[in-house]
């Protein structure tokens, strides 16, 4: 038998592992910098959890029985383990509280097959306790600057609303509210054209499913609409976010990232209330969903022992999609990191001072790469071949009461 990883999952070799981590590092920079604090939840979570109120579709959750025949699922998300995690074991802590995290979650997708990814790495963050135009801007400026500084340039800013778009849905019928609202999220005229719909109802949904473009054209057709005064609040609102942000990035001289105000948007998970946004890469590979957040202020409700409310807002990146976008781009590691020492034993009797004198380098210098030669080899010439191969800056050749002979590798393969 041919022992395979599970369908859905694989393995990352050192090199994969040595660019993924390229892309975090870089990353989790920017959040530090940002005052950002690193959380890990558990990978296991109770079903009811996972499910966040039924934003979460069940099917979507790979199941685990456990002993005790309680339900559990490998979390799809991060977003509702955070806002457990803060509702019950954060209680007292001062807001808000920057959080991010850097793991792997695992999600059934609805049309699994052949090939069908499960697992999949993110990193992201969650900022909780803070509401408002500020806490919004805070996180879209944090998210363009993780973009920056991964060195992308040919990408686009997609901002939506939940609560409005939700609230805009609501003319129509129950019978036909959820089918109205997938072929908007899915942009698909001819469905939404085939509804069984009034003729003023199509034109509306017709209507919403265009209210996307330049964000000064989308905020004058909808407030040409017939909005009540909670709608005209909302609306007013991502005005003046998108005005913040606009003298934020002028303030800092830098040019604002290309921004579409979509309406239409609807992000998979069912628990925002507020702005919705993607990074989306729009270069010579095509366009790639990056990452994706927006504002969830009643889910932290759900957890909490006597269900009180705190806002939260944040996003997470897809690693594998920003790996595929910067893999052209020639920044990511060609190689993995080469050993700065090959520690060579001359004779057995030698093995003992070999591991001696390597760690003694180790202690010496900071993060130095030494190997110790395990290795019995036919000639010197051959461990030097070996070392040229690996790229190792240079051979110490130990003799059995210790003494090193250093041989700098001159010529080694680049």
């Amino acid at each position: 038998m041919v022992y395979q990883p599970p369908t859905g999952a694989r393995d990352l070799f050192p090199l994969d592992v040595a660019q993924k981590r390229w892309i975090e590092d870089r990353v989790q920079q920017v959040f530090h910098r940002w005052g950002y604090h690193r959380i890990i939840t558990s990978t296991l979570e109770r079903i009811d959890t996972l499910m966040a109120g039924g934003a979460v579709q069940r099917s979507t959750v790979i199941l685990v029985q456990d002993r005790d025949e309680e339900e559990l699922g490998l979390r799809p998300e991060l977003t509702a383990s955070i806002a457990r995690a803060a509702a019950t074991r954060l209680a007292g802590m001062t807001y808000p509280q920057r959080l991010y995290y850097n793991a792997n979650v695992f999600r059934r997708s609805p049309r699994s097959g052949m090939g069908s990814q499960h697992e999949f790495y993110q990193a992201g963050v969650e900022l909780l306790g803070a509401g408002g135009s500020a806490a919004d801007a805070e996180v879209l400026l944090l998210l363009s600057d993780c973009v920056a500084n991964l060195g992308l340039t040919d990408w686009h800013l997609i901002l939506g609303e939940a609560g409005l778009t939700r609230s805009l849905l609501s003319v129509f019928p129950d019978s036909v509210r959820e089918s109205v609202r997938r072929a908007i999220a899915y942009l698909d005229r001819l469905q939404l054209e085939s509804l069984p719909l009034s003729p003023d109802l199509r034109e509306r949904a017709l209507l919403l499913l265009d209210l996307r473009g330049r964000p000064a054209d989308v905020i004058q057709r909808v407030s040409a609409l017939d909005l009540d005064n909670q709608q005209r609040d909302t609306v007013n609102a991502l005005k003046s976010l998108l005005e913040l942000l606009h003298d934020s990035f002028s303030r800092e001289h830098r040019s604002p990232p290309n921004l579409v105000l979509d309406l239409s948007l609807v992000q998979t998970f069912d628990y925002y209330t507020g702005i919705v946004f993607e990074v989306v890469s729009s270069g010579d590979s095509g366009q790639r969903v990056l990452g994706q957040g927006g504002r969830y202020d009643q889910l932290l409700s759900l957890y909490h022992p006597q269900q009180q409310t705190c806002p939260g807002i944040g996003f997470t990146f897809n690693i594998e999609d920003l790996h595929q976008v910067l893999l052209p781009t020639g920044q990511l590691p060609a190689q993995t990191p080469p050993s700065d020492w090959l520690v060579v034993p001359k004779t057995p009797e030698a093995i003992a001072a070999a591991f001696a004198y390597a760690q003694m380098i180790r202690d010496s210098t900071h993060l130095v790469r030494v190997e110790v030669d395990l290795m019995p080899r036919d000639s010197l010439e051959a461990t030097r071949h070996y070392a040229r191969d690996r790229r190792i800056g240079q051979i110490a050749w130990i003799a059995a009461d210790g003494t090193p002979e250093v041989e700098p590798l001159l010529g080694r393969s680049p």
